[in-house]
């Protein structure tokens, strides 16, 4: 790292003004609720008895100030990377051979996903496992997301993010890296492989977008499969269908008014936390609750990163950069990839791709499926999330040293 660089990176720590804490309680305590029909439970969407329940917890038991003295746990910094703040936290290992890793989060996600996975994947050896697996941890903030803040201006889509992450990893002194993520993390894990490929090591995702089976499977089509990704291919069906049908009012409205609804979200607490919630509890590998997967407090800590910041509205821009998207930061996923790419796949995730078509564009070396966790992997099941992780990368070494 230049000095030139190393003067541009900041230390940072969150400290949340206590009158900004207090401005939420009020909020909470003023809360206009709204009529609902009864007996539809989850089906209009957050039920109200529900929600009251947890803004109670949230109003009376959660700590803030628990949750921020655990962030702060970890070293962070800010830098300005093409005219836009990004916010980080790097956490070195303690192997100073560790291998490098971008991990990056996605909506409606934030740092918190990776606060149980981060010692896992930086000192395997103190959690049961191989020092040979340590990584050193990079884990930004998505401009436009939290506490990276707003940018100034438009055009931060998933290439021109791919492209600030290659330079936040040289500023840091890392040539050569691995990146991680699902979601909007996949997305921008993906596009750094293919605008970066000879310095992105592999790439590990537990998202892939666009392999899925968008049309019904033909009887050819299933003849050609053999009885594992047949089963896959019609449930792949099963679940594209009941997407299109119930899934995606959130993500046609973030791609077509997201200023709109930042006034909704940025006003009211109580809505930024439906709006967040609801996708929990349909993303998660839980039968009711999404308490039942994720931590309640790491939930409310998630929801905290989005409202003190007031990015409602500036995190669901990237839906909006993604749909009209053009020229050279439209990174097209159809292109193949050369980085070597692993995919872990979570029962409960929205999608299920298949991986005669994801080796379409993929240079898929490692395709693993676990039988428990959802779209919020990292949360949810960080030591299934962390331990394929690091196969893929050990798989990765391994080979290199033939």
């Amino acid at each position: 790292m230049t000095s030139s660089q190393a003067d541009s990176v900041h230390p940072f720590r969150i400290n949340i003004p206590q009158a900004d804490l207090d401005d939420l309680h009020a909020r909470l305590d003023r809360t206009r609720w709204p009529d609902e029909l009864p007996g539809t439970g989850w089906a209009y969407g957050v039920p109200a008895d529900y929600l009251r329940e947890l803004v109670r917890y949230w109003r009376h038991e959660y700590d803030w100030r628990a949750a921020e003295a655990e962030l702060n746990a970890w070293p962070q910094f800010t830098t300005t990377i093409d005219g836009s703040n990004v916010h980080f936290a790097h956490i070195r290992s303690p192997e100073p051979d560790a291998t490098p890793l971008i991990i990056t989060h996605g909506w409606p996600g934030s740092i918190v996903e990776f606060v149980d996975i981060v010692g896992l994947l930086t000192d395997p050896a103190a959690h049961g496992g191989d020092p040979a697996d340590a990584f050193h941890v990079v884990v930004p903030s998505i401009p436009g997301f939290g506490l990276s803040g707003p940018p100034a201006d438009t055009g931060w889509g998933t290439g021109r993010i791919a492209d600030a992450w290659a330079e936040l990893m040289q500023r840091l002194g890392y040539e050569r890296f691995g990146a991680q993520g699902g979601d909007w993390g996949a997305a921008i894990s993906r596009g750094l492989g293919r605008a970066h490929p000879d310095r992105v090591i592999g790439v590990h995702l537990n998202l892939l977008p666009g392999a899925q089976a968008h049309t019904e499977p033909t009887a050819e089509e299933l003849a050609a499969l053999g009885p594992e990704e047949r089963a896959d291919a019609l449930e792949s069906w099963r679940r594209w269908t009941a997407w299109q049908a119930e899934g995606t009012g959130y993500a046609v409205l973030h791609a077509t008014r997201p200023q709109t609804l930042a006034y909704a979200l940025t006003d009211s607490p109580v809505g930024q936390l439906a709006w967040i919630v609801e996708k929990f509890r349909e993303w998660t590998d839980s039968e009711e609750l999404p308490e039942e997967a994720v931590d309640r407090d790491r939930l409310l800590t998630d929801v905290m990163l989005y409202w003190l910041t007031g990015t409602a509205g500036s995190a669901a821009r990237i839906y909006y950069e993604r749909a009209h998207a053009t020229g050279a930061r439209a990174i097209a996923p159809t292109l193949p990839s050369t980085a070597p790419t692993a995919l872990a796949l979570f029962p409960a995730e929205i999608q299920i791709p298949l991986r005669h078509k994801a080796e379409r564009t993929e240079n898929i070396v490692r395709w693993t499926k676990l039988d428990r966790g959802g779209h919020f992997a990292a949360m949810e099941e960080p030591d299934l999330l962390a331990e394929d992780v690091r196969a893929f990368f050990r798989q990765l070494r391994e080979k290199g040293s033939e």
